[in-house]
């Protein structure tokens, strides 16, 4: 089997010598050139599987090369080496294409990690998406763009921000960069970064040691080392404490953590990808951000369009959302009327993708029969002014219970007719377990004659299944 080859290019002899000799442990061939018109010569004349280039060459810039390589071998992973500290030129490189970067001096293991990653690409089996990483739907113009936009990220090591309104798809978009690069067969680790206490943050991203507080009886490992290998998608990243938002600049630019009570640093080999619904450079401007981690983080960003810019989409989605439903709850198929289909379409969705699920997930259970009414919708003409973010708190909320004309189902909204208490848990929770035992009464009262319950409760037979297996009741 024929080699694959390596193109080194730098004009000290003794950093070239050190890095042939450590790719060709890899089982790489390699060349070598001094200059930026050598390493264009070669490139014509040789097919490479990758190329490092320092910074400085006599004759240009690895800046030049960078891009004489994204013109004519786009296909080919090209990385930079940086002198240390000098991360404004690291950035650049990312920014032009680079696939990744070292400083010098050189840190050989993460050499390898990277050139490891770097080959990877070109023997990457195809990941399939819709099961990996959740497909996303849509065959609009910015959905094409945005697909596009991912497969090109995604052969790269750069830090990616992810900015669109809360329910857009953020998360999906970070799956399918992860799932279409080279740390694909790593783990890919999601973390809410607004939903963690601020005085466990520190312990939960870089792990802790057994003793290191009050509380610690075993050691931990962070969210950082669980990402070893594969993808950190810091979600809602603009949430971050400005204490916690320090280390985590740290940690990113020197690509190593130290747990709490450990003496040294741990390194790990991750991609950075982050998200937030808010505009970065607002809150830097109120204070609320730090500006050097915005340019970590920030190298490359992606937009994602809201529903509203892809109204074309809706049909699609909706076709995928209404066969997801029945499929989960072994129910027949329902359909949408062409009226409920022009109410989606003229709606402004503030909550965008998650909002119309939501809303076809409460149609589906409220309907009778086989197709959705726009009334079993439940769409209130809203104007465009209302904020977003209202509305997708609303969106996130159980949805109530099916019918107004029940007794049972009316005792929910009642706290004295029923014996539960919160007791400290959400009102999700509560409402869940106070409707999962207005259920298994009408059953028992039923004989578990699941037809004779949901006339009992008020309820068509559709919403009874799909509650039963929602609530996990068998």
């Amino acid at each position: 089997m024929t080699k694959k080859r390596a193109l080194i290019v730098d004009d000290e002899a003794d950093i070239r010598e050190l890095l042939a000799m450590t790719l060709a442990q890899m089982d790489l061939e390699v060349d070598e050139a001094e200059t930026l018109s050598e390493a264009i010569e070669a490139l014509n004349n040789t097919a490479y599987a990758f190329c490092l280039t320092d910074m400085k060459l006599p004759d240009g810039s690895g800046m030049d090369l960078i891009s004489v390589i994204q013109n004519k071998f786009a296909d080919m992973p090209v990385a930079m080496i940086t002198a240390y500290g000098n991360t404004e030129i690291a950035v650049e490189a990312l920014k032009l294409g680079a696939f990744d970067f070292v400083t010098k001096p050189i840190e050989l293991p993460r050499l390898r990690s990277m050139v490891e990653a770097a080959l990877a690409l070109a023997t990457q089996t195809p990941v399939n998406l819709s099961k990996s990483a959740g497909k996303l739907t849509g065959d609009s113009a910015v959905m094409d763009k945005l697909r596009q936009q991912i497969l090109r990220v995604a052969r790269s090591q750069a830090p990616i921000f992810i900015h669109g309104e809360s329910g857009s798809g953020k998360e999906i978009v970070a799956r399918n960069i992860h799932y279409s690069g080279p740390k694909a067969e790593g783990p890919f680790i999601p973390v809410n970064c607004g939903a963690i206490p601020s005085e466990l943050m520190e312990s939960e991203f870089f792990g802790h040691t057994k003793g290191s507080f009050t509380g610690a009886h075993q050691d931990k490992k962070g969210l950082f080392q669980s990402a070893d290998g594969g993808t950190l998608f810091l979600d809602e990243v603009a949430d971050l404490p400005l204490s916690m938002q320090v280390k985590l600049l740290r940690g990113i630019q020197e690509k190593a953590v130290r747990p709490l009570g450990a003496e040294r640093e741990i390194p790990v080999d991750i991609r950075i990808l982050s998200a937030s619904h808010k505009d970065l450079d607002a809150e830097i401007a109120a204070g609320n951000f730090r500006e050097d981690l915005y340019y970590r983080i920030n190298v490359i960003e992606l937009q994602v369009p809201s529903l509203r810019d892809r109204r074309d989409d809706i049909e699609q989605l909706t076709e995928l959302f209404l066969a997801k439903f029945a499929a989960d709850f072994c129910s027949e198929p329902v359909a949408l009327s062409a009226e409920a289909l022009d109410t989606l379409l003229h709606y402004p969705f503030p909550g965008n993708v998650r909002e119309l699920e939501n809303t076809l997930e409460r149609a589906f259970t409220l309907c009778d029969g086989e197709l959705i009414s726009s009334d079993d919708l439940q769409l209130k003409a809203r104007k465009s002014s209302i904020k977003a973010a209202t509305e997708v708190d609303s969106s996130h909320q159980q949805t109530a219970p099916a019918s107004a004309n029940s007794s049972l189902y009316n005792s929910l909204h009642n706290s004295e007719q029923n014996p539960h208490q919160l007791d400290g848990q959400s009102i999700d929770d509560y409402l869940a377990a106070i409707e999962k035992d207005l259920l298994e009464k009408a059953l028992e009262q039923c004989r578990w004659n699941k037809t004779a319950a949901a006339e009992k409760l008020g309820i068509t037979f559709r919403q009874l299944r799909y509650k039963l297996k929602k609530l996990n009741i068998d």
